[in-house]
């Protein structure tokens, strides 16, 4: 099958760089799936599951938040605020994270700021949470 080569790079660390089948992101627009010889895209992403298909078919699964997605020629570059395998997700962490989201999200009113700051804290603890389980 025709690959393309895919980066996927954090502010911490290189994650991925290597030739790549396909790769599955939560946008901010919704789920995309980029092939080889997609078009040249750019969009900010969300926060959601990532699945990565290398070049010899092997599919692995990530929790991916935010960022950017770029597609030029036949390079893709994932640039994520953070990028976890579902083999590096701490599960226990996870759920405190979630739990503390969602107490502290019971004293807010929901047109605050800190409110929409706990949400997403706990919609990357759930992805996260989903992903290790999956």
């Amino acid at each position: 099958m025709s690959t393309f080569h895919l980066q996927i790079v954090t502010p911490d660390r290189m994650v991925f760089d290597g030739e790549a089948q396909k790769i599955i992101l939560r946008t901010v627009n919704g789920d995309v799936c980029i092939l080889p010889h997609h078009i040249d895209f750019a969009i900010p992403l969300g926060i959601g599951q990532a699945y990565v298909t290398d070049e010899n078919g092997e599919t692995r699964q990530a929790a991916c938040n935010s960022g950017m997605l770029s597609v030029s020629g036949n390079e893709v570059r994932v640039i994520p605020v953070t990028f976890e395998w579902a083999d590096e997700i701490d599960l226990e962490r996870a759920r405190r994270a979630g739990e503390a989201a969602e107490e502290r999200m019971k004293s807010m009113d929901h047109q605050d700021r800190d409110y929409v700051m706990a949400e997403a804290k706990l919609k990357r603890a759930l992805t996260r949470i989903n992903t290790k389980e999956m």
